[in-house]
């Protein structure tokens, strides 16, 4: 059996806490639903075991417990902190993290209502977050480029999923976002992958942002984007509004980056439809909806 085929069950997860946390082990745990490069037990009514499981090397997570508790203390929502770190074992060969539960519900199984209430919370959130980053912060291979070095990436994803009564418009919002000026500023702090699974919701707002994994330094349009992949349509005026730091580059870098993400969406649930690992069915509407919203504008 390799690394990538152990099972995951809730005993190895017990075991683990009595061997490195035995002050933890009585506590219940359950499984948290989702979750690809790792996956989420619930541990009592306040914590989480983030388990390393398809991520081919430990470096998300690591990172996760070196930056979010500088991160987290002048962040205004709930995001996850490391408590107490899991080392490789014989028992279980990968790492493992207790961290904090951020309540609520991820929005891919939940809904905005209060849209106008979301923008501004999501505006918050990331004027705080998007801060210059110290020298020794993270530089992201994945995420973080401008979009004109991910055209292959676009490509590949255009031409999967879109739509063909659409198609020319979501090329003429890459184009756009291609040309546009690109960032000049300092690098700042960036989640890098805002999806509807990586946010929580609860009384029909965002109530917590999780998966800091992909966090980077560098151009902050890669957050942008969330103004049209998260909140309802009409809301990313409000949104850009409050943020108040986004310039018309950035806005068309976001716009095109947004588009990107949401192809991707899409591409998950049509390989959920398809029974593939790791397809999402229920992605599929989400990203076509974001894209309906990406093509609106602001």
């Amino acid at each position: 059996m390799t690394d990538t085929e152990i099972e995951i069950t809730a005993d190895l997860v017990r075991d683990l806490l009595e061997e490195q946390h035995p002050d933890l082990a009585g506590l219940p745990i359950r499984e948290v639903e989702g979750g690809w490069g790792n996956q989420m037990w619930r541990l009592g009514g306040e914590l989480a075991v983030r388990m390393q499981r398809m991520d081919p090397t430990p470096e998300l997570q690591l990172k996760e417990r070196q930056w979010l508790p500088v991160l987290a203390p002048r962040l205004p929502l709930p995001v996850p902190t490391p408590v107490r770190l899991g080392e490789p074992s014989e028992r279980f060969p990968k790492h493992w993290t207790v961290m904090t539960w951020v309540p609520g519900e991820p929005l891919d199984h939940g809904s905005i209502s209060r849209g106008a209430h979301a923008a501004d919370t999501l505006a918050g959130f990331l004027r705080a977050l998007h801060v210059e980053a110290p020298a020794d912060a993270p530089i992201s291979t994945d995420f973080g480029a401008h979009p004109r070095n991910c055209t292959d990436g676009f490509e590949s994803l255009f031409q999967a999923v879109v739509p063909d009564d659409i198609a020319a418009d979501v090329r003429a919002v890459w184009d756009d976002a291609v040309t546009a000026p690109a960032w000049e500023g300092p690098r700042v702090w960036v989640h890098g992958d805002l999806h509807p699974a990586n946010v929580v919701v609860s009384d029909g707002t965002l109530s917590g942002i999780v998966d800091f994994g992909a966090m980077f330094a560098g151009d902050p349009a890669w957050d942008l984007a969330a103004a049209w992949v998260l909140l309802p349509d009409g809301t990313a005026s409000r949104f850009f509004d409050t943020y108040a730091l986004a310039d018309e580059a950035a806005i068309r870098r976001a716009r095109g980056l947004a588009a990107m993400k949401s192809l991707f969406l899409m591409l998950m649930g049509q390989n959920g439809d398809r029974g593939l690992p790791g397809g999402k069915p229920h992605w599929g509407p989400a990203g076509r909806a974001a894209l309906d919203r990406v093509l609106k504008g602001l």
